[in-house]
């Protein structure tokens, strides 16, 4: 009994020793996946992608999907969509893309996807910053994740009301209206704020901070208008999967 304990407990050890080894190999083989396609871009004259552990962890949970289905898609039954897997892991992004491949080793997989008109495109897409690779193996070959983001930063309510505050000073609006308003009618559809003296309200939904949208740029070129308050909020559902924020801004 005792040298059936001793084998058992041996047994577990080989078994877990094993599965260290793969999973080793695994992050092996996904970082070396991430580093011919950074070549591939760089031979294009494209930045180099950064690593990204949230799309590498929504990678890997579908990357064993595939294994376990034993076959390559990008959603199946019962899974959700791959923007909703990113949102769900971390991501913060603006636009996102997915590479699928099975192959016996990490050049083959990448020869293929740069021999694929669909998965090139994704590679070498210049607005593509981030992405986070995954292989699992089975049968002696690998399935392999590729997770492609234009990241966007995860940012306050507050921090989004002064960068949009900022973006009116340059266009010579005073955006140093008390917030209220602005903050109400933004989480409302329609109608300008009760118990103020607006003139104009604009909402929109955005993942770009760094300009702002031609509605409200309109609006400033066809009004007097000098003085605004920039209120933000959560945005709408239809957005969830990608990082955006939904403003309001009241024109006086």
């Amino acid at each position: 009994m005792r040298i059936a304990l001793v084998f058992r407990g041996l047994s577990c050890l080989a078994l877990l020793a094993i599965a260290v080894l793969a999973s080793a190999q695994a992050q092996d083989d996904a970082r070396r996946i991430f580093d011919l396609t950074n070549q591939d871009r760089q031979q294009q004259g494209l930045q180099p992608l950064r690593w990204d552990a949230t799309l590498a962890a929504a990678a890997q949970a579908h990357a064993n999907r595939m294994v376990r289905e034993r076959s390559l898609s990008h959603q199946y039954d019962g899974e959700t969509a791959l923007m909703d897997r990113a949102a769900a892991a971390g991501a913060h992004f603006r636009a996102i893309a997915e590479n699928i491949a099975m192959g016996p080793n990490p050049q083959g997989i990448e020869h293929q996807w740069m021999h694929s008109t669909p998965h090139r495109t994704n590679i070498l897409d210049p607005k593509m910053d981030a992405l986070g690779v995954a292989v699992a193996e089975q049968g002696g070959y690998l399935y392999a994740v590729e997770d492609f983001a234009q990241s966007s930063e995860a940012l306050t309510r507050e921090q989004v009301e002064h960068r949009v505050q900022e973006l009116l000073r340059a266009q010579n609006v005073d955006p140093s209206a008390p917030v209220g308003p602005a903050e109400q009618a933004c989480s409302t559809s329609r109608g300008i704020p009760e118990g103020t003296n607006a003139r104009s309200v604009v909402r929109f939904e955005t993942p770009d901070l760094s300009q702002l949208p031609a509605q409200v740029v309109q609006q400033i070129r066809s009004g007097d208008f000098k003085k605004a308050a920039v209120g933000a909020c959560e945005p709408g559902t239809s957005q969830a999967s990608f990082t955006t924020w939904r403003v309001a801004i009241v024109f006086y």
